[in-house]
This record gives structure tokens, sequence and C-alpha cells, in this order.
């Protein structure tokens, strides 16, 4: 019975949010820009329908290079006009040398990483100039060449083109 109810609880939440998402409507169709914090380098953002976004960042620097892709779910903010958060997930792939603080790699040498990423933030679209600017973290775990959580944030700024 337990088990009943609870399955019952999930399909209405997920029933009521899912109408929810119906309802978004982005601002733009693609954006291009830069992503500061982590990974930080180039972004493109670009809307697949009304509420969902594919996003690729290409990173790279002294520490070496990668690519993370991400499918995200906009909702838009009640009362908030141009605001909306969201969320999804993806993968990452690249090659780098481990950061020094990072406690769950022994090994700091370059090498070939793959794992999966999550995606939890915030986008605010101007009004007047085509400009965005989200806000997310981005929790991944990383599965070759060893398992190891870690914690990602960052910052874009994306030039839209309609």
């Amino acid at each position: 019975m337990k088990f009943q109810r609870l399955v019952f609880v999930f399909l209405f939440f997920t029933s009521l949010f899912l109408s929810l998402n119906v309802f978004s409507q982005q601002a733009y169709n693609t954006g291009l820009g830069l992503r500061g914090g982590y990974p930080s380098g180039i972004t493109a953002k670009h809307f697949v329908s009304r509420s969902t976004a594919v996003e690729g960042i290409l990173s790279f620097g002294g520490w070496g290079f990668g690519f993370t892709g991400l499918y995200q779910i906009h909702v838009p903010i009640a009362d908030a006009p141009g605001f909306n958060w969201y969320y999804g997930g993806g993968a990452h792939i690249g090659f780098a040398k481990a950061a020094s603080s990072n406690p769950f790699l022994k090994d700091k040498e370059q090498k070939f990483f793959l794992g999966v990423d999550g995606v939890f933030g915030a986008e605010y679209v101007f009004p007047d100039v085509p400009i965005s600017i989200s806000l997310d973290i981005t929790p991944m775990i990383s599965l070759l060449p060893e398992i190891f959580p870690w914690f990602n944030a960052g910052i874009s700024v994306r030039y839209i083109l309609k």
C-alpha cells in the first residue's frame, strides 16, 4: 500500500511539474558568449523547444581542454519577466591535469576525463538589449580515469542571436 501511494504521489507531482513546462517560453533561440567559473570558456545555448535547450561549453587553458554538453529544462519564474530557472544534465570529456586540490585523484598528470554532469541555475534575458546572463551550479562525477565527484559553478554572458 505504501508503494502504491508513493507511486501516485510521484506521478502526481511529475504531471504537475511537466504541465508547468508547457507554459514556459524562452526569449531567444540561440545565444553565444563567455563563461567564467569552472568550466570557463566559450558557451553556446540553443533552444530546441519552448522549454528545453542544449548548451555546449568549450573550455581550455594551461591545464588542458574539454567539452561539456548539457540538456536543460527551463521554467519561468512567476512575476519576474525575463527570468527562468533551469535544471538538467549532460556529460563532459577532456584532456586535463587534475587540480592539486582534488582529494579524489592520486595522480595529477595530464589525463583523459569522461563523466556525467548535472546543472541547476537561473537565467535573465534583458528586455532591451540582446544579452542574457546566467548563473549555475554543475555537480559532476568523472567516470574516467577514476571515479570521483566534483562540484562546479559558473556565470555566463551570451549575445542573443534571435
